[in-house]
């Protein structure tokens, strides 16, 4: 997503000249134009005003596609139950984690980024296609990035659901199919690794709780002094690196 900026300014740019008639105000330089998307563009076929209210959708589904397109949910699901299992409550912060998880997303979706922004957006911009077109041949990438993820077991789940006959090829799936699949294969995936994650620190919490209990310490709380433990475990292992580089591995 290393084009992120420059595309977000040319939507900006987009919606500022696009509503500057509504504005009464004045058309921008003859110099300048988004071909394809805007009034009296030389885009083959569309309308500009169908164009504007697709872009508006597709802005407002941004947080949907980032939750059930991309590694976002596995990512999170993972450290959420890494701090559960370390016991520190609310460290780090929900706010914390989902940075982390958006920047490690943005980090394995940049390939996928990057092929959407040659096969789409540039012929789009230089107005060779249509703005529908420009959302076919962005689906083709990212249906590419899911399939290899998805397991077979919920693809053919939401084959029978969707009462369809099985294709000959994963590639011939729609997306109906391809993305419910893959949200189910990352959300198993997520519990997978944080049920991994958990029986280190479930061992050290039996361990605190039997010997507390054994010499009589009925009244201390054993998550007092196994909290301790745990955070200093997944310190000197160097927990947060050993993690991330599971993780990252775990989509290559």
């Amino acid at each position: 997503m290393t084009r992120a900026f420059p595309i977000t300014c040319r939507l900006v740019l987009l919606l500022a000249t696009t509503a500057a008639p509504l504005w009464g105000r004045s058309q921008p330089a003859s110099g300048f134009s988004l071909p394809g998307l805007l009034p009296g563009a030389s885009a083959p076929g569309g309308s500009a005003s169908w164009n504007i209210v697709l872009l508006l959708t597709l802005l407002t589904m941004i947080p949907a596609i980032v939750l059930s397109m991309t590694p976002f949910v596995r990512l999170l699901v993972v450290f959420h139950f890494l701090r559960q299992a370390l016991g520190t409550q609310t460290t780090p912060s929900n706010q914390t984690l989902i940075g982390l998880s958006l920047i490690l997303t943005f980090f394995l979706m940049q390939p996928v980024g990057a092929a959407i922004y040659s096969d789409a957006i540039v012929p789009l911009d230089a107005g060779h296609i249509t703005m529908m077109a420009a959302l076919d041949r962005s689906i083709v990438p990212m249906r590419h990035f899911m399939l290899k993820y998805a397991r077979e077991k919920d693809l053919s789940l939401f084959v029978e659901l969707a009462h369809e006959p099985r294709p000959a090829r994963p590639e011939d799936l729609g997306m109906r199919i391809v993305a419910p699949a893959y949200l189910l294969s990352e959300l198993q995936a997520g519990f997978r690794i944080g049920a991994a994650l958990f029986f280190p620190f479930l061992v050290i919490d039996l361990v605190t709780a039997a010997v507390t209990t054994s010499i009589g310490m009925m009244q201390l709380p054993p998550v007092i002094i196994s909290t301790p433990l745990k955070i200093l475990l997944f310190v000197v292992v160097d927990g947060w690196n050993l993690l991330i580089g599971s993780l990252m591995r775990s989509f290559s």
